[in-house]
């Protein structure tokens, strides 16, 4: 042979990598899902033909709640491990598939024979490969196919860890709107109930009132008090809640101010027809199916360790007894070193490997099919809720204006001397309640539109 001949050798080695596989061709999903969502026929409105979800800064139009979202993008440490996840996912698949082509390395060497003879020395130096493997049975590549598929996956966990960012921001973010709009109207409460707690003193005192309906109408202010106590704390902590997942404390002017702006989410819950498949785009079910993925690539892998390998080392360069002499003419020297190994007794390992990486696939198939219906559940929870949410709301909105009216009537029959004041307790008692349970209604309903946007795998288009 000629050192001409060792090019060729690496070229027809490359050829025959990675030539076959030995990965099973499919693995059949069974969800055991409905084809359509639970959803009322009201609830319909319009999306994109392709079925898909606006970006986040179309969903949530508030402009502060936008600046509070890109903040927590920027500085939340819990996207940042995400992030760092997916680097290190990416480097893991660059090693692998860096075995797929040979590796040359540029090597030197010195030799020195002795004993009863002369002592001798050989110096060589040259450009080889060393211990590459012939993918004869697709062993590499498989591998290579798994380190790609759980990056992948691990990069659709970025992504579902900035989905729940993005949502779990937006509900703090109106949590901490309502919380204060409670506190509002707590504190609002109290003024009004001390307005008439003096007027009840200055009445019992002259003998206008009894002693019961100056406690009465004490309760009224301490329950107001009390709630007011209470929701000071809770905003407190909201804005705590907040600065974790934004990474920093908010700037005051990023706070919401109006919690019932309808504007605040813009997409209403899609049409009745969506079909369920529209859940593949949620990115922790995409993660689940680039596990399965991985994990049937593993099994290729598995079965090729049971056929025989073929690695080779070789080098092309120079060799000579003297060091300064070793680049001169006619000291060319090659190496081509070729090793075949056939398993022949391996004491069950083979075998139980391909064990491993078959229950490794059918694990990931389970998970990828639960992850699957677990989806569903969460989005026809979240799209049943929906409507119920809006009936919920219309009534409360009807009921406050109804226990508005019925305080005010009351306050006129009593100031009038035709009610009790047991009748004022109680018409002012509902409407404080009504006023608190609207809003906490109000914020259900927004923080379900939020949900609907994160169970269907939300969007990923941002406006430019």
């Amino acid at each position: 042979m000629k050192s001409t001949a060792f090019a060729p050798a690496i070229g027809l080695a490359l050829l025959l990598s990675g030539c076959a596989t030995l990965a099973p061709e499919r693995t059949d999903v069974a969800p055991s899902i409905p084809s359509q969502w639970p959803l009322a026929e009201a609830s319909r409105s319009p999306l994109p033909e392709d079925g898909s979800l606006p970006g986040w800064r179309d969903y949530f139009t508030d402009p502060r709640l936008q600046q509070v979202i890109e903040q927590a993008l920027d500085s939340n440490r819990d996207l940042r491990v995400a992030v760092l996840n997916v680097e290190r996912a990416r480097g893991q698949y660059r090693v692998q598939r860096a075995d797929r082509v040979p590796g040359l390395n540029v090597q030197g060497q010195m030799e020195r024979l002795g004993g009863d003879r002369p002592v001798t020395a050989q110096y060589s130096a040259g450009v080889g490969v060393a211990d590459f493997e012939l993918d004869l049975f697709g062993r590499v590549r498989n591998l290579s196919e798994a380190a790609l598929q759980q990056y992948f996956s691990v990069a659709a966990n970025r992504r579902s860890a900035q989905l729940g960012l993005v949502a779990e921001t937006a509900t703090a973010w109106m949590t901490l709107g309502a919380d204060r709009e409670l506190l509002r109207i707590a504190e609002a409460t109290v003024d009004s109930h001390e307005q008439s707690l003096r007027l009840a003193q200055a009445r019992f005192e002259r003998g206008g009132s009894s002693a019961l309906e100056l406690a009465q109408t004490r309760t009224l202010v301490e329950t107001a008090r009390t709630d007011a106590a209470r929701l000071r704390g809770q905003v407190e902590r909201d804005r705590n809640a907040l600065a974790v997942l934004t990474g920093s404390p908010l700037d005051d002017s990023l706070l919401p101010r109006v919690v019932t702006d309808a504007a605040l989410v813009s997409l209403a819950p899609p049409p009745a027809g969506l079909p369920s498949d529209i859940l593949l785009q949620r990115p922790d079910i995409m993660a689940a199916e680039h596990t399965l993925l991985a994990a049937n690539a593993n099994i290729g892998a598995a079965r090729a360790a049971f056929f025989p390998s073929i690695r080779l080392t070789g080098s092309v360069g120079s060799a000579s007894t003297e060091l300064s002499g070793l680049f001169d003419g006619g000291t060319r020297a090659w190496s081509f070193l070729p090793t075949i190994t056939l398993p022949i007794f391996q004491g069950g390992r083979l075998r139980a490997g391909l064990a491993v990486a078959e229950a490794d696939r059918d694990i990931a198939l389970a998970q990828y099919e639960k992850a699957i219906q677990v989806g569903f559940r969460e989005t026809s929870d979240a799209l049943v809720s929906s409507s119920s949410l809006d009936a919920q709301l219309a009534s409360q909105q009807a009921l406050l204006e109804a226990a508005t009216q019925a305080e005010r009537l009351s306050q006129a029959r009593y100031d009038a001397g035709l009610d009790s004041f047991v009748t004022l307790l109680d018409a002012r008692r509902t409407a404080y309640a009504a006023q608190q349970s609207r809003l906490q209604t109000v914020l259900s309903q927004q923080a379900n539109r939020i949900m609907v946007y994160k169970v269907l795998g939300g969007g990923w288009r941002e406006r430019g």
